[in-house]
């Protein structure tokens, strides 16, 4: 991580899509900062010499970037976003969180789609307004293009998916996307979220144990998929994050 921010110095916010090659390796250097090295990811394209966190779908998506103008000009990115619309999606050959879910559901729905990945914060930034100020370049984006289900794997933190039954347990009894965007997770890791019974669960407990930016998510009104999936590359256990007109119109207040 470099120099932390200077709290005397209001930060001044700005979002743009990355235009440039340097734009784009300053979200994937913030990535590998907060995936690999605060979290323990890793990845087949990850570049540890020069510290990128990247993948095969980099190049077919859009990145969206919170700028801190504060900060010098080659440290301003200090949050991101990656987004790939289904004809993205295509140029891939597939949406990035297809191999975790069943995403025959969207793909079904007619709904125009648009899948989030790859979401981070500088930690100076956490608690703060910098998310709001992200989501609202998400907001733009998403009005641009009209999309109609957002969609992405939001993740806890380690995999040991037992230690995380309270959680998941509460996600599943109380946020399942409606059947019709109801997508499963899918291969040798997928697990039933169903771990503890509703009666006997302790709600508060639950939502201590989940990461923020799940709780934010579902404050705006988000639904999750059914299943997880245990993803030992990233070092996540993963959910299916499911945002349709009422969360977005939350999102674009």
């Amino acid at each position: 991580m470099k120099a932390h921010i200077d709290a005397k110095v209001v930060p001044v916010f700005s979002t743009r899509i990355a235009r440039t090659e340097d734009e784009l390796r300053a979200a994937q250097h913030l990535r590998y900062d907060v995936f690999v090295s605060e979290l323990g990811g890793d990845g087949p394209l990850v570049d540890h010499d020069a510290r990128l966190e990247t993948d095969r779908f980099d190049p077919h998506a859009d990145h969206i970037l919170l700028l801190d103008e504060t900060r010098a000009a080659d440290d301003q990115v200090i949050g991101t976003y990656r987004v790939m619309t289904a004809p993205m999606a295509a140029a891939a050959g597939r949406f990035y969180c297809a191999e975790e879910y069943d995403l025959s559901p969207f793909l079904q729905s007619g709904k125009q789609l648009l899948e989030l990945g790859r979401s981070c914060l500088h930690p100076d930034y956490r608690g703060g307004s910098a998310m709001l100020h992200l989501w609202a370049g998400l907001a733009d984006y998403v009005a641009a293009n009209r999309n109609e289900v957002l969609f992405g794997v939001a993740s806890f933190h380690g995999t040991d998916a037992a230690a995380l039954a309270a959680p998941l347990s509460l996600l599943h009894h109380h946020h399942l996307a409606r059947e019709g965007l109801r997508v499963r997770a899918v291969g040798p890791t997928a697990l039933s979220m169903d771990m503890i019974d509703a009666d006997a669960l302790d709600r508060v407990a639950a939502v201590r144990q989940m990461p923020a930016l799940i709780k934010a998510y579902l404050r705006l009104g988000a639904t999750v998929g059914e299943g997880a999936f245990v993803d030992h590359a990233f070092n996540t256990v993963d959910i299916c994050i499911i945002l349709e007109s009422d969360a977005i119109n939350a999102l674009q207040k």
